[in-house]
């Protein structure tokens, strides 16, 4: 069979299998989000005084930052054996949920320390959710269908983004059993649906063939693409987590937030599928590097913006383009980990996006934001993180594109 007939047998199981990953996105984060609003309480009824909330959210990521990594590891390792596979993805998950749905029935009744213990391990199986998955599309997916199937596992993750504020208002007065139960047993269904796609073996295996007439990558460019990644997520987190708001806030009131900052995530995602048309035919570098240029000019005109028209015309410009960079970003990391390694190339991205959200999260502990020495460094900081690792990012491109010329044919 033809590398292209085979495209052809792949395409529908593997659309099924993107769809299968956006929802799987959407659901994980939409779980984060009902943790993050509940986590004030639950905390204080387990004893835990309101200022070392911000540090659990910080031993949250610090767990991330190493567990992503070590889950894609494992799933490089497991991911040939498909029965495996799926049995690693729906143990761990359920084991994931059953701490997650713990917490607020224990929180009550159990010393701190256990509480904080099951959101330890909470966050170490959660991890089972994010690279794993993403190494069936690196592995079963046709080549060039990998940036549009990218695209649709980020519009999960955008549209999540785009609703998050909107729970913030609805569920904070609910009681938190409902929403942990309900969350978890939906995100446990989809991960079972998941496994079950690994077990039964319903993609074929990717042709050895295929993959090995693709240029080797430079050597390095794992090591400087992760690099670059950290500080674009870095840039995003300053951005939209902490200068956003105040922005809004020079036109708008404090109860147009939930209306005006989904903005952002409208431009994330409806450039998700056009992005990945250029990504497809120019590789995730190149979209990543001029998606940071030209976010970063959007957040320079987002921070001098005049009226609230044109702070939402920048807004949604900025959105779009951390929306490029995500999505370009782990269609590279399956193309740079396509020799076996997708799941610790694309553990390491997640790595790098949790390593960037403990640096914003410690810097607002630390009011890093109300300091006046402080303050001009985090406004600007955004701006420098995207022109400096755009601007590597095209260079890294450069340099593989004239390498590639270079090499005997």
């Amino acid at each position: 069979m033809s590398t292209v007939e085979l495209a052809e047998e792949r395409a529908p199981a593997a659309t099924r299998l993107g769809l299968h990953l956006a929802l799987l996105q959407l659901v994980f984060s939409l779980l984060w989000t009902t943790y993050v609003i509940y986590l004030p309480k639950l905390a204080a009824e387990a004893g835990i005084a309101p200022s070392a909330v911000i540090l659990i959210l910080m031993l949250d990521q610090a767990i991330f930052t190493l567990s992503d990594t070590a889950m894609g590891i494992a799933a490089d390792r497991l991911g040939p054996i498909a029965s495996r596979f799926g049995l690693f993805i729906g143990l761990v998950t359920a084991l994931s949920c059953c701490a997650f749905v713990a917490l607020p029935f224990v929180a009550g009744s159990v010393s701190p320390a256990v509480f904080i213990a099951l959101i330890a391990i909470w966050a170490l199986t959660s991890s089972v959710l994010r690279a794993p998955p993403l190494t069936l599309l690196g592995r079963h997916a046709a080549r060039p269908s990998v940036p549009f199937l990218t695209a649709l596992v980020m519009l999960g993750y955008g549209a999540a983004g785009a609703v998050s504020p909107y729970l913030g208002m609805v569920m904070r007065d609910y009681d938190p059993r409902l929403p942990f139960i309900i969350s978890s047993a939906v995100l446990l269904l989809t991960a079972l649906g998941l496994s079950r796609i690994a077990q039964d073996g319903v993609l074929p295996a990717k042709q050895v063939v295929a993959a090995a007439a693709e240029p080797k990558p430079l050597r390095g460019l794992p090591l400087l693409f992760i690099g670059a990644m950290v500080i674009l997520a870095l840039g995003y987190q300053l951005h939209f987590s902490i200068n956003s708001s105040a922005f809004y806030l020079r036109f708008a009131k404090p109860e147009d937030l939930p209306w005006l900052m989904p903005v952002f995530w409208i431009g994330f995602n409806l450039v998700l599928f056009p992005a990945s048309v250029v990504v497809k035919h120019r590789g995730g570098l190149i979209v990543m590097g001029i998606a940071g240029l030209l976010g970063a000019i959007a957040i320079v005109i987002a921070e001098l913006a005049g009226a609230l028209t044109v702070l939402i015309v920048a807004q949604f410009i900025a959105g779009a383009a951390w929306g490029c960079m995500m999505m370009s970003a782990i269609s590279a990391a399956l193309a740079i980990g396509s020799t076996g390694a997708e799941g610790k190339v694309t553990g390491l991205v997640f790595s790098a996006l949790a390593l960037a959200t403990f640096a914003r999260i410690a810097a607002v502990a630390g009011g890093l934001q109300k300091l006046p020495d402080y303050a001009p460094l985090v406004q600007w900081a955004p701006v420098a993180c995207w022109l400096v690792a755009g601007a590597g990012l095209l260079a890294m491109a450069a340099a593989g594109l004239q390498g590639r010329r270079a090499s005997p044919p």
